[in-house]
């Protein structure tokens, strides 16, 4: 009787090793650099969607337009997700090109 509980008890703690769960992996938000979209606009999209202030703004803009693409912020991939439709729906409302991706960290 004792045997059952032990073995018991040795399902129960394997168990629990198994369920250990990880974090959700990270998402990078990027924009692209174009020939097309004013770098002012730019600067509008990082402050209204990534919360940044002026000066950080255009240092990511300058960094996009210089090097191809910048770092916006790291998410969850569901909030990368979003952050990438509403940046391009965004564009697209003002007519500009602007791209703005994600891809895992």
């Amino acid at each position: 009787m004792n045997r059952m509980a032990t073995h018991k008890q040795d399902e129960f703690l394997l168990e629990t090793g198994r369920t250990r769960t990880r974090p959700p992996p990270l998402f990078k938000v990027l924009l692209l650099n174009d020939d097309f979209t004013p770098m002012d606009f730019v600067i509008v999209v990082l402050q209204k969607f990534f919360s940044m202030d002026r000066e950080r703004a255009t240092r990511i803009m300058l960094q996009v337009h210089r090097e191809g693409s910048g770092v916006c912020g790291v998410f969850p991939k569901d909030v990368a997700a979003t952050k990438v439709e509403q940046v391009v729906s965004f564009a697209r409302q003002h007519q500009h090109p602007l791209a703005c991706v994600m891809e895992e960290h």
